[in-house]
């Protein structure tokens, strides 16, 4: 008797797995936050450790020139995430990038109408509406009504189509006396900040990894489903638990070379939040335990990515799942004297890692290094599963064209103080301070413009600023005369919808 029901069992699994793997596949989205390209050992080679996620550029295809195009708030999150899930650029979002009007049709509603179950785990940073109609199912939705900067105190929510995820809806997982995980609704008493320990609760990367996993091992459906896994790692607090942290002694650290102690001026956002991380100036120990720190909770996030693989691998679904591993933005960590993503230098604010793997995935180990955005990794998912885009999409497919046809340049924009044009070996950054704008700490009177200059195909960490010398006069001009161009294409000029306090040309010009 227990040889039968051995056997029947063995004989579900194949009748099982043999569905999934004559069916569409399944899509992970993995999404990760404030992740910088160098930030995976396989990308960039730096002294970090991500060997699951190095797995996946291995046995998959590495886009190396990937970049979200900007943001219109410091919280580039916010933006980043709109153009994901949109596949829209930057200046056709509804203002910052928040709200997705239903006429944009997201990556969830797409699958949804393509016979996929959605499913959410972790951060949204949109509005409600937008998210309720994406996804069937969820689970421990974070980033909406309230946030307490902290991995170990983080509210989440339950997914629930008709919630407004409203603070008293939230709750917190946390230990009780005796160590049982369970659940407490927020209070007056749960301030912001991080302040929390390993001691408290469970890790956000650990939560949302263990109830993706969940999801696929109990996923008994024969129509494929489309996961929308989005970390809040490695973002700050750059909280990880303390085997994580020991890995990475500050000491230890090699800086990069764009280490500065201070940016040598100010690019239009010196006081915003990400910056006041970090005191004036960023010493090498100051930056050490920054990048320490920064390393650990990566290579924890790390760990928790190879649980849910294994859950794919567990349960046979690998081998027909498109696994789409992305960062939402760069992160400075020191570099240019930075500490946040408030800017358009590569690896500090823009560079992103995007890769494609899984079991579905034919090419293994190629490299693409066409100039491409996050808003073109929906079209490009959309082209390796042989489906047409929606109509509202207006990124291109990173796949469907050699590199040297794809894009010959990319623009960037951070608020009204900076714009980027990158062509051929170089790129361009110009800053724009108005006259009489005020900050936080009362308003200056004089306005400033400054200019760099870098040939980013030997300077690939942006550390020489060649735009004073006599011999790049003609090149200098040339992309200035370009990147107007393509800021009037792109619609950034005196009569964008994005209103007069962006309008960064109306100032430089």
């Amino acid at each position: 008797m227990k040889l039968k029901f051995t056997i029947l069992l063995l004989l579900c699994k194949v009748l099982f797995v043999s569905a999934q793997n004559n069916s569409k596949p399944n899509v992970l989205v993995i999404y990760t936050d404030d992740h910088r390209y160098t930030g995976v050992y396989a990308l960039g080679g730096m002294n970090i450790r991500t060997p699951n996620i190095d797995k996946l550029a291995d046995e998959g295809i590495v886009f190396t020139k990937t970049y979200m195009q900007g943001a219109f708030t410091g919280a580039t999150c916010i933006p980043s995430r709109a153009m994901l899930l949109t596949g829209r650029h930057l200046f056709s979002l509804d203002g910052i990038g928040r709200n997705i009007p239903e006429k944009d049709i997201t990556m969830g509603e797409f699958f949804k109408s393509e016979g996929y179950n959605t499913h959410i785990v972790g951060k949204w940073h949109q509005d409600n509406a937008s998210l309720n109609r994406s996804f069937d199912t969820g689970d421990k939705i974070m980033g909406r009504s309230a946030y307490l900067v902290d991995h170990f105190r983080m509210p989440f929510w339950d997914f629930d189509k008709n919630s407004q995820y409203s603070r008293e809806e939230a709750y917190l997982l946390q230990y009780d006396d005796y160590g049982k995980l369970i659940k407490r609704g927020l209070t007056k008493d749960d301030k912001r900040g991080p302040v929390g320990t390993e001691a408290n609760g469970p890790h956000t990367s650990e939560v949302f990894a263990e109830h993706a996993s969940k999801y696929i091992e109990n996923y008994k459906e024969e129509t494929p489903f489309f996961m929308y896994l989005a970390f809040h790692a490695p973002h700050d607090p750059r909280h990880a638990p303390q085997e994580y942290l020991n890995m990475y002694p500050p000491e230890n650290i090699e800086l990069t070379p764009s280490y500065l102690s201070q940016h040598p001026f100010d690019n239009g956002d010196l006081t915003t939040r990400d910056e006041a991380l970090a005191p004036w100036p960023r010493t090498p120990a100051v930056a050490k335990q920054h990048l320490a720190e920064y390393y650990a909770i990566i290579t924890h996030l790390d760990a928790q990515i190879g649980k849910v693989i294994e859950a794919l691998k567990a349960n046979g679904t690998y081998e027909n799942t498109l696994i789409v591993f992305a960062g939402d933005s760069g992160l400075a960590v020191g570099n240019h004297g930075l500490i946040g993503k408030q800017n358009i230098y590569d690896e500090d604010g823009i560079h992103v890692p995007f890769v494609l793997s899984g079991g579905y995935v034919k090419h293994k180990g190629k490299r693409i290094d066409a100039l491409g955005y996050t808003h073109d990794i929906f079209p490009t998912v959309c082209d390796i599963l042989g489906v047409e885009a929606p109509e509202s999409v207006n990124g291109k497919s990173m796949m469907s064209t050699p590199d040297s046809e794809f894009r010959n340049s990319t623009y960037h924009a951070y608020k009204q103080f900076q714009r980027a044009y990158r062509t051929g070996d170089y790129k361009l950054i110009e800053y724009v301070k108005a006259p009489g704008e005020h900050w936080r700490n009362g308003p200056y009177i004089a306005g400033s413009r400054v200019t760099q200059l870098f040939n980013i195909k030997s300077d690939s960490w942006e550390t020489t600023d060649l735009s004073f010398l006599p011999e790049y006069a003609e090149i200098l001009n040339e992309m200035r005369t370009e990147m107007k161009a393509k800021a009037l294409e792109y619609g950034d000029g005196a009569s964008t919808e994005k209103g007069r306090e962006f309008n960064f040309w109306e100032y430089y010009d």
